[in-house]
């Protein structure tokens, strides 16, 4: 194709430059999106599409009705997708005018099929400033908004760790920057990394885009409050990123935000910080191996019937409070719903046939829905009645507060029930989504069509009739309209008024001027019917636009309900108890148990054990005791139960008292980082360095053998100090867990420092792990019994306590080997001398020797 022959490539050129750079340009050409170019290259090697040639232009394309599946596949691939439509029917010898409809992006999908549904599709922006970070959230299917100040890089990662967006957004020229260092620190991107006009992320610009949109003459209220002797805005982080957010989703991705009506300013201080190590160390929403989902936390403590409460649930998770009345509001509500079985199921079944509305308005704000979200809608429209009215007297003031915000609309309901067919199909363009009765002019295009139809069978019955071939058949197709079909065998017997119209190898078809008059009429029926039910549905989908703030906030009070009410059932089915929470130093845990192994499958029963931290008498625990007896699940279970305990939900305890935490830290496992360079040991400092760095006396830390990736001696120097520090400079409660049997002496020289060990049982070789964590310190890791229970081979462990022995007893020599080694090294050779000697006569063949 040449653009100086063809129009329509001129077109397409045209657009192709309005577009990023990186967006792979769908092209809508009848009844498929065809790529062209560079595009269609790399889009038949992504998609696996046949790429073809026209006069030299490469091309490939996909039916439009199967757009989606191949669009998810480029989104995942990392690319952004503009979509081309064309805006008017087809015209002989002129080129339909098209236009950029939408550009896609990870960030900002919509379609359901391409989301989870318990969790946030979050499109971020970044701005550097010179305090730190400003980061800005969306979820363009929910309309939620976020943004908060970051001072550090630390922190700004543990901001990004929580929202895991799907997409990243930053001012042009501070990608890399970012990409290399304050983003990644080291590590591979796991979003989608773009920039966006620098402009758009300066204060004043900034400014104006988020009063623009949100129509107001200050930021006042957002918290983002203008300052200065003139009133020039503050120069914050949050408000370039959010300003700058803004302005992408609404001009470069070419967005509709009008579902977007408010913005949350984050405060770090409200929430109980959790780093990247933590949330991967705890498994609070991922797992630490593949393909174990159900051992995260939030697969043990999710309990939601609603999509929207299970994103919300979340986002708890990730940011517990520390504010004490929020944490015992939502305590409030999950101690009824524990106790008041027969009315939290009620209400759970009714939020069950609620649909995810949520997302389902920002759907139709955005002109995407079709009319079966209009009856998810209308369902789940009919529970709102009956859950304010059994929540309207409530017992429990939160309880009766969330109800409060469920607002009814009965109009609404009763216009969809009124409206819409039963059952009607996703396409909007083919008929069947208007219910009869509705609309009088509808009913009688339908009518006529429906008299068309008996006209055709009619008119097949009489020409039977008449020319005595009961095979004729009058048939329909886009191409030639309605036509009279007749078999070759029976073109004898064809009346002289018929018109031939098509040959086909074994048929001929006809029309006559009776049934073109009918034609169109009938065909103007079914057009005109097909239009007007078109036009009703837009309107009927434009009557929840001005619900979409009543709608928003109804869904959001009914995911918080769902989350509690969750709760309190878990805690019925699981036997939780209530924490005691206050902002003392104290943190009790009686009979505790771990959320998620008490609800595995296991072969031995779970056993439940205390825990006592507080700063001035008991910070510092000492826990020793072999592998495989618990040390870990202890430490981690008492981070989890504290995390959840901040969330507002219930403990696996008989009893609990946990006093406010400003940040988990833990440190557990060991692994190296590839990716980085970086050893296991690297690894290992690089995480208890950021806890030595941000920990204090609120702090809760969780420290799993630390030091053992190096030699004995600088392993225990390092944990040695690093538990000194922990104790008497930063004071923070401490959980650590360790085989440098020496640390036990920490008990004996620091202050509030105390011993703990995992009990086993001896039995003569053999050990059987008890569970249970006991006061005092242990001088043995049972290490040989634990390799005995994997499974070493026999002459290994024998020569292991062999070895054992004799370290034990100082039996060194003076090369530092045990002399047991050298006395084996000796009696090899003495074996060598004598099949040097050949003795026996066989020819240096020792196989039955000695």
């Amino acid at each position: 194709m040449s653009d100086a022959l063809t129009p329509m490539m001129q077109q397409y050129h045209r657009l192709k430059r309005e577009i990023p750079p990186d967006a792979m340009l769908l092209f809508r050409l009848g009844d498929f999106y065809e790529m062209f170019f560079g595009d269609a290259e790399e889009g038949s090697r992504l998609l696996d599409l046949t790429l073809t040639q026209r006069q030299g232009t490469p091309m490939c394309g996909m039916p439009y009705h199967a757009a989606e599946g191949y669009i998810a596949q480029i989104l995942k691939a990392g690319r952004r997708v503009a979509i081309c439509d064309q805006m008017e029917a087809p015209r002989p010898g002129q080129v339909v005018r098209r236009e950029i409809t939408q550009i896609l992006t990870p960030g900002s999908i919509l379609d359901a099929g391409q989301l989870e549904p318990k969790q946030n599709n979050f499109i971020t922006a970044i701005a550097p400033v010179p305090d730190g970070f400003g980061v800005a959230a969306l979820d363009l299917t929910t309309g939620e908004f976020f943004a908060g100040d970051f001072p550090t890089a630390e922190a700004l990662r543990d901001a990004i760790g929580r929202l895991s967006p799907a997409e990243v957004v930053v001012a042009q020229g501070h990608r890399i920057d970012l990409e290399t260092s304050a983003l990644s620190n080291g590590s591979r991107l796991t979003y989608l990394l773009v920039e966006h006009d620098a402009w758009s992320f300066a204060p004043e610009a900034a400014e104006h885009t988020l009063r623009d949109h949100f129509k107001t003459a200050s930021l006042d209220g957002f918290g983002l409050a203008a300052g200065g002797a003139k009133g020039a805005p503050t120069v914050t982080g949050a408000l370039s990123a959010a300003g700058g957010l803004l302005h992408y989703l609404s001009h470069e991705l070419r967005r509709s935000l009008s579902h977007v009506h408010s913005l949350r300013l984050w405060q770090r201080e409200d929430i109980l910080i959790l780093d990247a190590a933590t949330r991967r160390n705890l498994e609070i929403i991922d797992p630490l191996r593949a393909g174990g989902s159900q051992t995260t936390l939030l697969a043990a403590v999710d309990r939601t019937v609603t999509a929207g409460g299970g994103r919300l649930l979340r986002q708890w998770l990730l940011a517990p409070l520390r504010d004490l009345a929020g944490i015992e509001r939502r305590q409030g509500i999950v101690a009824w719903a524990k106790t008041h079985q027969q009315e939290r199921d009620a209400l759970q079944e009714r939020l069950r046939q609620v649909r995810d509305v949520e997302r389902l308005i920002a759907r139709l704000v955005q002109g995407s829905g079709n009319a079966r979200d209009l009856i998810a809608l209308r369902v789940s429209l009919e529970q709102l009645p009956g859950l304010r009215e059994s929540l309207a007297s409530h017992t429990v003031p939160a309880l009766r507060g969330l109800g409060e915000k469920i607002m009814p609309l009965p109009e609404l309901s009763e216009l969809y029930s009124r409206a819409l067919a039963d059952d009607p199909p996703i396409v909007l363009k083919e008929g069947g989504l208007i219910r009869s009765g509705y609309n009088a002019a509808l009913d009688e295009l339908r009518a006529a069509s429906v008299e068309g139809q008996e006209w055709l069978a009619d008119l097949q019955r009489r020409e039977q009739e008449r020319t005595g071939i009961r095979s004729l058949k009058v048939r329909y197709n886009q191409v030639f309209g309605y036509y009279i079909e007749i078999s070759t065998a029976n073109l004898g017997a064809v009346p002289a008024d018929y018109t031939r119209k098509q040959t086909l190898a074994n048929a001929e078809r006809f029309v006559t001027p009776e049934l073109k008059e009918m034609e169109s009429k009938i065909l103007g029926a079914q057009e005109r019917s097909r239009q007007l039910e078109y036009e009703l549905f837009i309107d009927l989908r434009a009557a929840a636009v001005p619900h979409l703030r009543t709608i928003q906030e109804t869904s959001r009070a009914l995911h918080e309900i769902d989350v509690l009410l969750g709760w309190g059932a878990l805690a019925q089915e699981r036997d939780y108890v209530q924490p005691e929470m206050n902002d003392g130093g104290l943190l009790v845990l009686e009979e505790a148990r771990h959320p998620v192994l008490e609800q595995l499958p296991a072969n031995e029963k779970f056993v439940p054990n205390d825990v006592r931290l507080e700063v001035e008498t008991e910070r510092l625990v000492i826990l020793t005791g072999p592998n495989m007896a618990g040390k870990s699940t202890y430490i981690r279970q008492v981070a989890v139960l504290a995390l959840l305990a901040h969330c507002g939900c219930f403990v696996p305890a008989r009893r609990a008292v946990v006093g406010l935490l400003d940040r988990i830290f833990t440190r557990v496992g060991a692994s190296d980082d590839l990716g980085r360079g970086q050893s296991t040991f690297m690894v290992e400092m690089n995480e208890t360095a950021n806890i030595l760095n941000h920990a204090t006396s609120r702090s809760l830390v969780i420290l799993d053998e630390i030091g053992r990736g190096t030699s004995t001696f600088d392993g225990l120097s390092i944990a040695w100090s690093v538990a000194e520090y922990l104790n008497t400079t930063l004071r923070a409660r401490t959980l650590f867990a360790t085989h440098y049997h020496e640390l036990t002496e920490l008990a004996r020289l620091l202050p509030a420092t105390k011993n703990y060990n995992v009990a086993v049982r001896e039995w003569g070789d053999h050990i059987v792990f008890l569970r249970k964590i006991v006061p005092g310190g242990t001088d043995k890791s049972y290490g040989i019994q634990v390799a005995r229970l994997a499974g070493l081979p026999a002459p290994v462990l024998k020569r292991a306590k062999e070895i054992l022995r004799q370290l034990e007893e100082g039996h060194l020599d003076d090369t530092g080997q045990p002399k047991l080694a050298r006395a084996r090294q000796k009696k090899e050779k003495a074996r060598e001398v004598l099949r040097e000697l050949d003795l026996f006569g066989r020819g240096g063949d020792s196989s039955g020797g000695p």
